[in-house]
């Protein structure tokens, strides 16, 4: 049934309610009602607050509504010195810290004309960090998604798994999820001794379990009749909407920006870029987005293993190396505007940075969300659908709300 009779408004009561509507009840059919879902606790998907229009079990439009976390990043940093912003920057995904951390560095010190100078193994360390916040990252992605539409063993294995490399982050930089260990032109410190040997372990642990994932989750009957043909993106549309990250290469495109903008170490790199290929269903559904993530975490286990390898050997560690030896003590980059960006886990993750010449805080700091954009599509996924493909097609999404609220 066609919704241009709704009237995208506030709730009539609007001027004694603190929370908005979009849908207007007055306006409503008899068949057709609003259900709110959420918003939820922040270890859910984060307080997000779905406005839903249905007619019976069928999702007619959707509303999000957000802004239930919102931190006042942006102006944190633009009231706090560049280096002092990175703990800020680690609450943005804050199941990825490692990842957001490595794009905000890199744009301070192209600002500042040193993004060349960075020795190798900082910048292979920074890489080894990054890849395996992101295969912590994909296994809450994937664990949770499971647990959304009733499979609790993956949920299970994957926080138990994802414990092994919380553990070694934190032994390299003494917290647990919020790091503070990427600098402006360096590192907190050096890895720990014996942290590569330990990575090596891990990778070799971890590919068995893999294969498990697979069959118990993946190649389950009930989950891909839940997940195929469900939540389809098309390409056009993941592209005119500015999608990125594992939703955007599930819609079939190859475009990972460490290979497209080609920074820190990835070019001499050996990985693959995943897309969807509609093995179970339509190229682009939430199976395609579960797959491509898992595929990721395989190319992930490989450029680990090279960094270990380089860690090791050409760039082993060594007793006068300082990670330290770059970090500016002020940093006053020259007047310009900036725009950097990064491969995070779920998407591009872009800072824009505008500098006055004059003090080392910056002038105006945007941070664009791949999370936010995400999300964005989320109404034009889920017109016509059955209220549980909804819950199907969010999993799918991979939000962080502490990204989209920043």
């Amino acid at each position: 049934m066609p919704t241009d009779h709704i009237q995208y408004k506030s709730h009539p009561d609007n001027l004694t309610r603190s929370v908005p509507y979009k849908f207007d009840a007055a306006q409503l059919r008899s068949e057709e009602m609003i259900v709110n879902l959420g918003p939820q606790h922040p270890s859910t998907h984060g307080v997000l607050r779905l406005e839903v229009l249905m007619e019976g079990e069928i999702v007619r439009e959707v509303a999000p509504h957000i802004g239930y976390l919102h931190r006042c990043f942006e102006k944190h940093a633009e009231n706090l010195p560049f280096n002092q912003v990175i703990p800020f920057v680690d609450r943005l995904d804050y199941v990825a810290s490692m990842n957001s951390e490595h794009a905000y560095a890199m744009g301070v010190e192209r600002m500042l004309g040193i993004e060349h100078q960075i020795p190798k193994r900082v910048e292979y360390v920074r890489v080894m960090v990054a890849e395996l916040n992101r295969i912590a990252s994909h296994f809450i992605a994937i664990g949770t998604y499971g647990m959304d539409i009733g499979a609790f063993t993956p949920f299970f294995w994957l926080m138990r798994d994802r414990e092994h490399i919380l553990r070694m982050l934190e032994w390299a930089s003494g917290a647990r999820l919020l790091y503070n260990y990427i600098w402006i032109g360096g590192l907190f410190y050096d890895l720990p001794i014996g942290f590569e040997e330990r990575c090596q372990q891990f990778i070799t642990y971890i590919r068995p379990k893999l294969a498990e994932l697979d069959t118990v989750l993946l190649q389950n009957k009930i989950f891909v009749q839940r997940t195929a043909n469900v939540g389809v993106l098309p390409l056009d549309l993941a592209i005119n909407g500015g999608i990125t990250g594992p939703m955007l290469r599930a819609s079939g495109l190859r475009f990972d920006l460490r290979r497209v903008d080609g920074y820190s170490v990835y070019p001499e790199l050996d990985f693959d870029v995943p897309i969807g290929e509609g093995k179970m269903g339509a190229v682009g559904d939430c199976w395609d987005r579960t797959s491509v993530r898992v595929q990721e975490i395989h190319e992930s286990l490989k450029i680990l293993e090279q960094c270990v390898t380089k860690l090791t050997g050409e760039h082993k560690r060594t007793r006068d190396f300082d990670p330290q030896a770059l970090v500016p003590k002020k940093i006053r980059p020259k007047a310009q505007d900036l725009y950097v960006r990064a491969e995070i886990p779920k998407g591009e993750l872009g800072f824009f940075f505008r500098a006055d010449g004059r003090n080392d805080i910056a002038l105006r700091c945007k941070c664009r969300s791949c999370s936010f954009v995400n999300l964005s599509i989320l109404p034009e996924i889920s017109k016509g659908i059955l209220i549980a493909d909804l819950i199907a097609i969010i999993g799918s999404i991979d939000v962080v709300m502490g990204e989209v609220d920043r």
